[in-house]
């Protein structure tokens, strides 16, 4: 008998196998006391075991090959950093010594007073960060208890091995990176959790946040993975199976075409011009760009450079890396954000508190003035790099004119600095301004006359505007892209760029989702900038569209408020060629 999970698609296609089960579940924690004499010797098992976690997440992360997705390493970078974090590797040493009970217990403690601060923010990247919390505390656990985390060796996996877990962490991707395992399933998760983050990264069939696959699959049973409406089939018929392999079949011969496109121009069927870029994370994803076809990179998030790191990168340091863009993409534009840290992007080095609304709080553009020689040494970088190729400058998490114009006197500073010590830059570098906060849509007119570009993050556009936690089961229905309000913000940004003949691009999740190329076009949008696997899908509807033909369904779309009718008009509009 068929049983059927629904959860959150990743993407990737589809995939048929066999069931492997993944085991991270945390035994039930026993408590017992100490004597005095013994507690020392319990604070220096647990300080082994920290010692001992430290050094497997730093093994795997050195043993990381050099085609793996950089979200990968970053992860784990992120990782060794919150072992490093007092919450963890100090609080419950206090325990032990306070309360004289064993380690085990002390941890838990700790690790359940963490995972309900979590739980009381509302903003979804950073409580999907309580997941990051977890499999750190949950690999500190299994050095506790001296038992290896319950994996199988990578070579045992088969070409159609489905991993099916209730958690996988980064940790758990670098141990299975020399696997060719089919796909891959989780009971937890969200769409900005680093499992997803991850299957996307992969281009692997991945659902996440299926709650009871874990529980409900056997080991060895035969699975489909539909990485494209976000099911899970177990033990399917023989019907249902002959019916997703023809699906598959058809996903595969889909793949194959898309790669033919690669060097075509991406333009539509009346000829208009249409840019697609790629959004990467550190120099290594250069390859990335190349094999996609992009015409250059339309989002470096530099802040990636800064994480999983004990001190602050040196503006040497950063030049390096910035220049090896540069120079690989060969006179290419490449965009840079300059750091987008704060929130839960807070490493070791930069002493600042964490807000209560940390999402709300010294982040993006707001740090990197409270910060102006942490600010100043990237600008420099920046500056020198771009004699190396086309680099442009983008502020982040901009609010208004006042701060833009604080960013571009730090620029300015940098530029006179480097002057005077006879150092090269280009001195047209252009820059320009991120648009994600509804403030910085509505008044973006006052933006035009002092940057030489705009760009759309619509991820934290629509979770602003709709005030909207994704992660949360009971309000994730109300996350929606195509809500009134947001295409509004959109829509006048667009029209407002090209009103005063300001280029205009789109970096968010919304750039690479091809059900919203059409719409995005008719809006007026010329550039779209995405992770490199969502390019060629996106070129394809590109190339299969005529503006004239789009206009006056995404009109009707533009002027309605009605949710439902937006939805059934957006499924219009998608239909016939591109599709």
């Amino acid at each position: 008998m068929n049983i059927i999970l629904h959860g959150v698609a990743i993407g990737g296609g589809i995939a048929i196998g066999r069931a492997h089960l993944i085991s991270h579940s945390m035994d039930d924690v026993a408590h017992y006391s100490l004597e005095d004499h013994e507690i020392a010797a319990e604070v220096t098992r647990f300080d082994d075991a920290v010692r001992a976690t430290r050094k497997e997440l730093e093994m795997l992360w050195g043993s990381i090959p050099e085609n793996a997705p950089a979200e990968l390493g970053a992860f784990l970078s992120l990782h060794i950093m919150l072992l490093g974090d007092v919450t963890i590797s100090r609080e419950p040493r206090d325990i032990i010594e306070k309360q004289a009970c064993n380690a085990e217990w002390a941890l838990k403690l700790q690790c359940d007073q963490l995972v309900e601060q979590f739980d009381a923010i509302e903003e979804d990247y950073l409580r999907e960060r309580k997941n990051d919390v977890l499999q750190v505390v949950e690999r500190i656990f299994k050095n506790l208890d001296g038992h290896a985390p319950q994996l199988p060796a990578p070579g045992d996996l088969l070409e159609d091995t489905i991993l099916v877990a209730h958690d996988l962490s980064p940790a758990d991707m670098a141990y299975f990176k020399d696997s060719n395992f089919a796909a891959f399933v989780t009971d937890v998760g969200g769409t900005t959790s680093h499992t997803a983050i991850l299957g996307r990264s992969l281009d692997l069939p991945s659902v996440i946040a299926l709650h009871q696959a874990r529980e409900l699959v056997r080991e060895d049973e035969q699975i489909i993975v539909d990485g494209q409406q976000g099911v899970l089939i177990v033990n399917p018929d023989e019907l249902v199976l002959n019916e997703y392999r023809r699906r598959q079949r058809a996903w595969r011969d889909a793949r194959r075409k898309l790669s033919s496109i690669r060097k075509s121009s991406a333009q539509t069927k009346d000829g208009t011009p249409v840019e697609l870029l790629a959004n990467i994370e550190l120099p290594k994803d250069v390859d990335d760009v190349r094999d996609s076809g992009a015409v250059g990179v339309g989002l470096f998030r530099s802040e990636f450079l800064f994480l999983g790191r004990d001190t602050l990168p040196t503006e040497d340091e950063q030049f390096e890396s910035y220049r090896t863009v540069a120079e690989a993409l060969k006179g290419q534009p490449v965009t840079i954000r300059t750091m987008d840290l704060g929130a839960d992007k807070n490493p070791k080095w930069l002493n600042h508190d964490v807000a209560d609304n940390p999402a709300l709080g010294l982040t993006g553009i707001r740090l990197c003035l409270a910060e102006p020689l942490m600010f100043r040494a990237q600008l420099r970088a920046l500056l020198r790099a771009s004699v190396f190729g086309k680099i442009k400058i983008l502020f982040p998490m901009v609010n208004s004119l006042g701060e833009l114009k604080q960013a571009i006197a730090q620029v300015e500073y940098a530029k006179q600095e480097l002057k005077e010590e006879g150092q090269r830059f280009a001195e047209d570098v252009e820059v320009g301004a991120m648009i994600e906060i509804p403030s910085a849509a509505l008044v973006v007119g006052s933006f035009l006359k002092h940057v030489d570009f705009l760009s759309i993050g619509t991820n934290d556009l629509i979770q602003y505007t709709l005030a909207i936690d994704r992660n949360d089961d009971s309000v994730s229905h109300l996350y929606d892209p195509v809500h009134p309000a947001v295409l509004k913000l959109i829509l006048h940004t667009i029209r407002t760029g090209i009103k005063g003949n300001v280029p205009v691009s789109v970096c968010g999740e919304m750039a690479g989702d091809p059900r919203l190329t059409r719409l995005l076009l008719a809006m007026g949008l010329r550039k779209f900038s995405m992770h490199p696997s969502s390019l060629l899908s996106v070129k394809q509807v590109v190339l299969n569209t005529h503006l004239d033909d789009i206009a006056p369904i995404a009109g009707r779309m533009l002027r309605s408020e009605d949710p439902d009718k937006i939805a059934d008009l957006l499924q219009l509009l998608n239909a016939g060629p591109g599709d």
